[in-house]
């Protein structure tokens, strides 16, 4: 029997290849779906079934194509409904997969058809649970991703109270736990950056597992906190219903190489956005006019959908050279598919060529200490966890997810200071504000890990456990 675990740190998320004697199955597979079947080839073993733990809200997944290229059958848990021929097991049904078995335990409450996947071996021992969004390690599946009609998140979570208590917690303390998301994830509020656990660990460790926890208690601490989930979740989850582009088609439609003055033909000529991935060490020395940066190195995939929200926007990529097709695979397994072509040579073809550039400021934390004490504006890009743990003191909290929200707050004349936690986000909420004309903001390079070793004046840190 082989498990293993393919982790995609960008999206957060674990995807699962199961092999025994011969027969494979793919739990929660990403949307490029060939390192699966070379895999199975590899092995000589065949790809049987397509387990989907839910309607994922933060990725497109790979169930479609995996299911049109090896003809193996894509299952859900009880009340899916899909627009493409699926298996819609039963509670407890039991899949055969060579010498061991996969049940399925419907587990509501993340969504109403999630599911968890137990293995056992072929002496029908419980060895480990693929625990989608319904267990996290150290949380649980956020259950306000589908409220509908007079379902409120409230009932959701009393119903991922009593799947958790009825169906994962009586599993035995040594069964191994595979999540389907780490740190970073958007499903969840404080997930470990572990990614295999046990029950028994979960049961000790986690708090919405305590054994006196009342169900009242339970959704209280489950729904306090959440922030509304990025716009571009209910849109990969339609896709995932009812089915998306083959990932080939999108990078031969995408992965187009334009001159300089093509890729400004198409910049003027259409309402793409200018999205521009390179470093943001590169990115603040010089780029286009108008571009947003949201750069590769980061949880690039997230942010884009969290930023550009709308999957159809059209898209002109600058990246870094060699990494053009990379990018736009990376966009599309947030549903991202409309990108028109990407600029030949990258920025330097552009700088070469005469066109106009802008740039952006970037200052010290040193600098940034002088400044304050002349009173600058200082901003704090941060999600409002981070900055509720510490913060400069004379900083407002303007989180770069809801940056929309605050736009108001920013001066229109002073010089004003943006500040992340190491330098990324920062650039991001920049190269937008600066689109938006605000030619006056600067950067703080490093963020609060730089601002630490100053006498800037902070909070004091407080324990994440203590913020409610």
């Amino acid at each position: 029997m082989i498990i293993e675990q393919i982790y995609t740190g960008c999206l957060a998320q674990g995807a699962y290849y199961i092999e025994s004697n011969g027969e494979v199955a793919i739990i929660d597979p990403l949307r490029e779906v060939q390192d699966y079947i070379e895999k199975a080839g590899k092995n000589k073993a065949e790809i049987k079934y397509i387990f989907e733990t839910h309607f994922h809200a933060d990725f497109v997944s790979g169930h479609v194509t995996l299911a049109e290229r090896t003809g193996a059958k894509i299952v859900y848990g009880p009340t899916a409904k899909t627009n493409f021929e699926s298996i819609v097991a039963e509670n407890n049904q039991v899949f055969k997969l060579g010498n061991i078995t996969i049940t399925v335990l419907h587990t509501p409450g993340h969504t109403m058809e999630s599911s968890c996947f137990l293995l056992k071996d072929e002496e029908g021992k419980d060895v480990a649970l693929f625990s989608g969004d319904t267990l996290f390690l150290g949380d649980v599946g956020r259950p306000d991703l589908a409220q509908k009609g007079d379902l409120t998140e409230k009932d959701l979570a009393g119903l991922l109270y009593h799947s958790l208590r009825n169906k994962v917690m009586t599993l035995a303390d040594d069964v191994i736990v595979y999540p389907a998301h780490g740190a970073g994830s958007a499903c969840g509020k404080n997930l470990s950056s572990e990614t295999v656990g046990t029950i028994g660990n979960q049961k000790e460790t986690n708090y919405a597992l305590r054994t006196d926890m009342t169900k009242e208690e339970f959704v209280k601490e489950v729904t306090d906190g959440l922030l509304p989930p990025p716009a571009y979740f209910p849109l990969n989850v339609k896709l995932n219903k009812e089915g998306y582009k083959n990932i080939d088609d999108v990078i031969e439609n995408s992965a187009k190489p334009l001159s300089v003055e093509a890729f400004q033909i198409h910049a003027n000529e259409t309402d793409a956005l200018i999205l521009d991935v390179r470093h943001q060490s590169e990115f603040i020395k010089g780029f286009i006019p108008q571009s947003i940066f949201i750069g590769l190195g980061g949880t690039f995939a997230p942010w884009v959908g969290a930023l550009i929200k709308d999957i159809k926007q059209p898209i002109l990529l600058v990246t870094p050279k060699g990494e053009e097709e990379a990018t736009i695979i990376r966009l599309s397994r947030v549903g991202f598919d409309n990108v028109l072509g990407y600029l030949d040579g990258s920025f330097e073809t552009w700088k070469n060529a005469g066109k106009e550039i802008d740039t952006l400021q970037s200052v010290s934390a040193d600098v940034l200490e002088d400044k304050i004490k002349q009173n600058a504006f200082v901003f704090d890009v941060r999600k409002p966890g981070e900055y509720a743990i510490e913060h400069i003191t004379v900083a407002k909290s303007t989180p770069l997810d809801f940056l929309n929200e605050h736009i108001s707050k920013f001066p229109k004349k002073a010089d004003f200071y943006l500040q992340c936690a190491g330098g990324y986000r920062s650039v991001i909420a920049a190269s937008i504000l600066k689109a938006r004309g605000f030619h006056n903001v600067i950067d703080v390079a490093k963020g609060y890990s730089a601002v630490r070793n100053t006498n800037i004046e902070r909070t004091y840190a407080v324990c994440p456990s203590t913020i409610k």
